[in-house]
């Protein structure tokens, strides 16, 4: 039987309610992500509230999470209540299409539904989790444009080759690529994923790089280790 919790250095996530557990896309999102100068952040989708609990460690941000499933929500809700950061961290039971909200904030962050073109697995609550049907990439990025501060920045996971139709989503809404890094698995694999942060503001330098996970099966890489060493019990 799968581990019903996932325990971190300074917090523990549970995730035997949610439909999706704790894994590496949401780890790096939270690791990757830039805190400079967030005093406000937006986690849509937030699941088990890992990413919120991870930027929470790392600044004094306020953070509002969101999140549609409301088993996972709640369980959100109890990792948060047993964290140091339970005074920081809201979270909102809602969806995201008909949110509204009368602030902006400086940083906006989703692990979203994704896999739009596969089959639907049978499990509906796994469906509203890692599909798109319920949140397109189109309503995440529009509704984020509306929320995002002036100088604020935007990031996200998504499947690698994915990537190009949302940056073009994205310049509709002039959300422009500040930075970017594609995550390959293992060393002679292709990238899986693309970790991209967005901002208001075009730049002729996009900070692009790669990640590699593995080197081999349980034998993280130095940039992974790198990058989540602070999180990760045993990194």
């Amino acid at each position: 039987m799968p581990n019903p919790y996932f325990q971190f250095k300074q917090f523990t996530v549970w995730h035997d309610k949610c439909a999706m557990k704790v894994g590496t896309d949401g780890v790096l999102l939270g690791a990757w992500t830039k805190i400079t100068n967030a005093e406000s952040v937006l986690d849509i989708g937030t699941g088990t509230g890992l990413v919120s609990l991870m930027i929470a460690q790392r600044c004094m941000a306020n953070i509002l999470a969101i999140e549609i499933d409301k088993n996972a929500a709640n369980q959100a809700k109890d990792n948060i209540e047993h964290s140091p950061w339970k005074d920081r961290v809201l979270v909102y039971n809602t969806d995201f299409k008909t949110f509204s909200c009368n602030k902006r904030f400086d940083l906006i962050v989703s692990n979203p539904p994704y896999f739009s073109d596969s089959l639907l697995p049978p499990d509906t609550k796994r469906s509203t989790a890692r599909h798109t049907n319920e949140l397109s990439y189109y309503e995440l990025i529009e509704g984020a444009s509306k929320l995002l501060m002036p100088k604020g920045a935007f990031s996200l996971i998504v499947p690698a080759d994915n990537f190009d139709k949302i940056k073009e989503i994205a310049a509709l809404f002039n959300l422009y690529p500040i930075r970017q890094t594609q995550i390959l698995p293992k060393p002679d694999s292709i990238p899986k994923r693309t970790l991209a942060a967005f901002s208001f503001s075009k730049t002729s330098s996009l900070e692009t790089n790669e990640l590699i996970v593995e080197l081999s099966r349980h034998q993280y890489s130095q940039e992974y280790i790198s990058l989540t060493k602070e999180y990760y019990l045993n990194m």
